[in-house]
């Protein structure tokens, strides 16, 4: 089979190394891809990237190619409606459609549909106009959470701890216009407590295949302070989500959501995320949707995944996820992600990148924001590496992580110190 995964960062540098270790693949291309997806190991099938990043040049592709199927990363694609063009083509895809990655393109679409299907998630109006805005923040108060409609690759989020903060981020984002057409209408939230844990699920339209449990860290620092990020490392699986508390997720809210885009006319494929506030008393709500897999999510769940994901694809293509039965490596997975200078404001790039140590079967490097430069790897975004470690407990997966970060170098590295924190307090 040839395979195609859709986009450029360390989820999909993730994706193509696990579908490219199953026997049934003859190659993976990556469009865009980064600097460290094209390679060929004992353990692995060919990966190769293709620079091309308009949807119908991609159909073209996988027509031209005879590509068998085609998994979408990132969100911008799929709000593009990549789904719905290759679906017309006769072309295997999986992911959302147009209209069903709404959940993920526009906040208030998502609010007002968990609102509509009773599925629990916070308090919220949404507003146009800066005025409005403002009068309802003084009339609730801090803190609060003002959250961009649409898309903002993962600047949209503001979370105000302050009056004087909440206000700042409707300038931002209504009057000052910072955010462009994803700011042109703001969601206001009430701010909720407790711990955040990321639910993750395959939908073939019908049946729900959950993924491995996970927890990332949005802020930059250790602590949880400074600004809040795209993931600063995750880990899987997340002790705070209890057997009990996986089952009132999936009955509650994912199960809820399925049976309502179906209700709506609009039926889900591809993978669902679920961002989930879990409280003292074991409350969830959610926080967010995603229409796809999160990152750094991803990395430590595909790290760990060790049934072939191909054949789970298949499944999926199928409508038969309800036959899959997963099988995941007993041991944890932490990732530490290692970001450029001044992530995440305007990242620099062309930063050389050096000492990146080999693969082995306790540490994984899935490369983000990188490229090749006169054969040299430098830096080209944000994010640049995931360092995975893996060990029978999270203290372990957390010293192996560590470990490779400490030989990898680049010039305005940042990265934090404290990722899995609160699983090693459990």
């Amino acid at each position: 089979m040839k395979i195609l995964v859709v986009g450029s960062g360390g989820r999909e540098h993730a994706l193509a190394w696990q579908i490219a270790k199953s026997p049934k693949v003859q190659m993976v291309y990556v469009a865009p891809g980064n600097g460290g997806t094209p390679h060929e190991t004992k353990n692995l099938h060919g990966i190769t990237n293709i620079s091309i990043t308009d949807i119908n040049d991609l159909a073209q592709f996988s027509i031209d190619e005879k590509i068998d199927y085609t998994v979408v990363g990132p969100e911008k694609p799929l709000s593009e409606g990549i789904v719905d063009l290759f679906r017309s083509m006769g072309l295997k895809i999986f992911g959302p459609t147009k209209k069903a990655a709404q959940l993920e393109s526009s906040k208030d679409f998502a609010k007002a549909f968990m609102k509509r299907h009773a599925i629990p998630t916070a308090d919220y109006a949404t507003f146009h106009e800066a005025a409005a805005a403002h009068e309802y923040i003084e009339q609730k108060g801090a803190p609060i959470v003002i959250k961009a409609d649409g898309l903002a690759a993962g600047k949209g989020v503001v979370v105000a701890m302050t009056l004087e903060d909440a206000h700042q981020a409707v300038e931002m984002m209504l009057s000052d216009n910072q955010l462009g057409d994803a700011g042109a209408r703001v969601v206001i939230e009430e701010f909720l407590m407790g711990e955040e844990a990321s639910f993750i699920v395959m939908v073939d339209g019908k049946n729900i295949l959950a993924l491995a449990t996970s927890q990332d860290h949005k802020r930059l620092k250790d602590h949880d302070e400074g600004p809040n990020t795209g993931g600063m490392g995750a880990y899987s699986p997340a002790p705070v989500v209890t057997p009990e508390i996986h089952a009132k997720v999936l009955r509650e809210i994912i199960k809820p959501t399925v049976q309502g885009m179906e209700q709506d006319g609009i039926p889900y494929t591809g993978f669902l995320y679920a961002g989930l506030m879990i409280d003292a008393n074991k409350n969830v709500k959610t926080l967010e949707f995603n229409c796809r897999m999160g990152d750094p999510e991803t990395q430590p769940i595909m790290a760990r995944l060790k049934s072939d994901f191909v054949d789970v694809l298949i499944h999926a293509e199928r409508q038969s996820l309800d036959e899959v039965e997963l099988e995941w490596d007993h041991r944890v997975a932490l990732g530490v992600v290692m970001a450029s200078y001044n992530y995440p404001n305007t990242p620099r790039i062309g930063d050389e990148i050096s000492g990146i140590p080999q693969e082995n079967e306790s540490q994984v490097i899935f490369h983000a924001g990188t490229t090749l430069k006169d054969g040299k790897l430098v830096t080209n975004g944000g994010r640049v590496l995931c360092v995975v470690g893996l060990d029978g407990n999270v203290k372990g997966a957390q010293t192996r992580a560590y470990d490779a970060v400490s030989k990898i170098r680049f010039d305005g590295a940042q990265y934090r110190n404290d990722i899995g924190y609160r699983a090693i307090k459990k």
